[in-house]
């Protein structure tokens, strides 16, 4: 796969061949920008909770996302992508700051009282401080202090709920956390909080147009988080669907993903947008969404929990309809995002990411990374190579290899000792670099994650996946 290069590219970058820049890999993003005069608007469309396989592009038959897959065929699909985390809050932490949550302690689901580290340097800070308009949209659920708000993280606009979720219509009376907000100041509206958030995502972009000032915008909707709500046009368009809510759920998404895209074509900034588009976390068992053959779902270490869904779409620059199967992570789009807009990797804050590009152009090819590492409490897994290692405290560890075992179902510690103990290594060494955990997830769900994680690595099934599960469970006279 080739960047689509005219004449005046291609002699900018034999002239850049030779000269030194802060990162090497950052050549070619910085030869384009030079060439184009202009600085690309970055989105990240961040969906909540949805299956791996639950769009048309990675494969569904059921759920018909046309628009979504528009996006994917302007650009590249990421088939071995992960997040930081198997749950909302600190998957978006790591995104939003670039590096493993864990080196400042947002570790657990939930923001503690605490939220993102004061010190931390988000995404927005950086494009804002070189000039970009940044708008936030839709779910934050990274902290409720004044100091954790959106606008003071670096978004001049956030439109949309700082709690982790809330119902999909109009509240009768939310609270500070639940209510639809523009900068702090409560919004009445009326419809469905899909179409809201994706109208609003359109108006932004068509104002920065106007003005002809480059953005940056996170556009995170709570879709397809519970509460399982959808609207009435769009159920009886699913009338007798085995998953009718979630599909009527997803088609609303994709529309408003649509009507985003056609926002940029229609103002010309479309071939000038770098989009990414992912899941925060893997699909969860609460909301009927589909992992494939992917081991597990939200809150575990195995793959369905975090292997998600992943696009990134540049029309202007990269080639479209492709496929890359490297190792790669959130943690990429924020290195990936500023080497886009020409901007150096602030010196005082650590990047665990790195810059895709280069190997979505071919310029680069292989893993991005060597090794990705999670661990959430009494759960830790790395991944390295082909290699995935799963641990639970004071209970024991699993190895598997993903080139022939994707479902995870063949323990391979006892055959393969010395990959074991290689990855258990790598594993000890990340984990000296972080921070222990802020807060934690309380007894509840704790014991109800340890309990599927021990099912899952006897490959058994599980007796109840929530709080509500294992207190029926335990009423039936059952341990």
């Amino acid at each position: 796969m080739q960047l689509k290069l005219t004449g005046s590219i291609f002699f900018i970058l034999i002239l850049l061949s030779g000269c030194e820049v802060r990162n090497n890999e950052n050549k070619v993003a910085a030869a384009v920008l030079t060439a184009k005069k202009e600085r690309p608007n970055v989105i990240i469309i961040i969906v909540d909770d949805a299956g791996y396989v639950d769009f048309g592009f990675m494969g569904s038959q059921d759920l018909p996302t046309p628009e979504i897959d528009k996006l994917a065929k302007s650009g590249t699909i990421l088939t071995d992508a992960h997040v930081t985390a198997t749950v909302c809050a600190p998957s978006r932490a790591g995104l939003m700051t670039g590096q493993y949550q864990q080196r400042t302690g947002f570790e657990a689901n939930g923001t503690g009282g605490i939220g993102l580290d004061d010190q931390s340097i988000t995404i927005a800070d950086i494009f804002k401080t070189n000039g970009y308009r940044t708008y936030a949209l839709g779910k934050w659920h990274l902290g409720e202090d004044d100091s954790d708000h959106p606008n003071n993280r670096g978004f001049d606009e956030f439109y949309g709920f700082i709690d982790g979720g809330r119902s999909y219509f109009p509240l009768k009376k939310p609270s500070p956390t639940k209510m639809l907000q523009h900068n702090g100041k409560r919004v009445l509206f009326e419809g469905y909080m899909t179409d809201v958030l994706g109208i609003q995502a359109a108006k932004f972009a068509n104002e920065s147009a106007n003005k002809k000032e480059p953005f940056f915008m996170y556009l995170s909707f709570n879709a397809v988080h519970t509460p399982m709500e959808a609207k009435e046009e769009d159920l009886k368009r699913f009338e007798g669907h085995p998953r009718q809510t979630l599909a009527a759920m997803t088609w609303s998404l994709d529309e408003n993903v649509g009507r985003l895209r056609n926002a940029l074509a229609e103002t010309g900034e479309l071939e000038n947008t770098l989009i990414f588009f992912l899941s925060d976390n893997g699909g969860a068992h609460s909301n009927t969404s589909d992992n494939g053959e992917l081991k597990g779902w939200k809150g575990n270490k195995f793959e369905g929990g975090h292997r998600v869904p992943f696009l990134v779409s540049w029309p202007g620059v990269l080639e479209n309809d492709q496929h890359f199967d490297g190792l790669t992570s959130s943690l990429d789009i924020f290195m990936t995002s500023i080497a886009a807009a020409g901007i150096e990797a602030p010196s005082q804050h650590i990047l665990d990411g790195v810059n895709i590009l280069p190997y979505l152009s071919g310029d680069k090819t292989g893993d991005p990374h060597k090794a990705l590492y999670w661990r959430k409490l009494e759960e830790s897994a790395i991944r390295m190579g082909d290699y995935k290692w799963i641990s639970l405290d004071n209970y024991g560890s699993v190895l598997y290899n993903l080139a022939d075992d994707l479902g995870e179902s063949n323990d391979l510690k006892e055959q393969r000792p010395e990959i074991n103990e290689k990855l258990m290594k790598s594993f000890d060494t990340w984990h000296e670099d972080m921070i222990d955990p802020l807060w934690d997830e309380g007894e509840s769900w704790m014991s109800v994650t340890r309990h599927i994680h021990k099912s899952l690595m006897q490959n058994k099934e599980t007796d109840y996946k929530d709080p509500h599960g294992r207190r029926n469970f335990k009423t039936s006279g059952s341990d």
